[in-house]
C-alpha cells in the first residue's frame, strides 16, 4: 500500500502549482507512470479551476473558502477525492456536452475539461453530502 496525499488547497488559482507539485511528488514516492500522472494532474487542475472559476461566485472571491484533496493507491489503482463547500454541482451530468465538431473558433465554448476527466479515468462519480461537493476519481495503475 503506498502513502496518501492529503492536500487543503485554497480558492485560488495560484494554488494550481501547488497542487502540481504535490501530486508530481506523490506520483513519484509510489512508482506512478508518467502517463498515469499526467492524466490525474490534468484532471485535478480541470475539476479545481472549475470549482474556484465558477463554483464560489462573488462570496468565495476572497479566497477564504478551501478545497480538499485525498490521494491514494495501492498495487491495482489510483484513486482521489476532491472535497469542497461551493454551489451543488455535478459536474458529470450538469456540465454541457462539449461541441466536438466544426471548425475550433466556431466552438460553443465550455464542457470540453470535464469530458477530458471523463476520458482520462476509468470511474468518475459525484454525490454530495450536506453542504459539501465530493468528487471521485479512479485509474487502474496499469493505464
Amino acid at each position: 500500500m503506498g502513502d496518501r496525499l492529503d492536500l487543503v488547497l485554497r480558492n485560488d488559482l495560484g494554488e494550481l502549482e501547488r497542487l502540481a507539485a504535490a501530486v508530481d511528488a506523490f506520483a513519484e514516492r509510489n512508482g506512478l507512470s508518467p502517463a498515469l500522472a499526467f492524466a490525474l494532474n490534468l484532471c485535478l487542475d480541470e475539476l479545481v479551476t472549475n470549482t474556484v472559476s465558477y463554483g464560489y461566485g462573488a462570496d468565495g472571491a476572497d479566497g477564504r473558502r478551501s478545497i480538499r484533496l485525498r490521494v491514494e493507491c495501492d498495487e491495482a489503482e489510483l484513486r482521489a477525492e476532491l472535497e469542497d463547500d461551493a454551489a451543488a454541482f455535478d459536474p458529470f451530468h450538469e456540465a454541457p456536452p462539449p461541441d466536438l465538431e466544426g471548425d475550433i473558433d466556431e466552438r460553443r465554448v465550455g464542457g470540453l475539461g470535464v469530458f477530458l476527466v471523463r476520458q482520462s479515468m476509468d470511474r468518475v462519480a459525484y454525490r454530495r453530502a450536506g453542504d459539501r461537493n465530493i468528487v471521485t476519481l479512479a485509474k487502474a495503475r496499469t493505464a
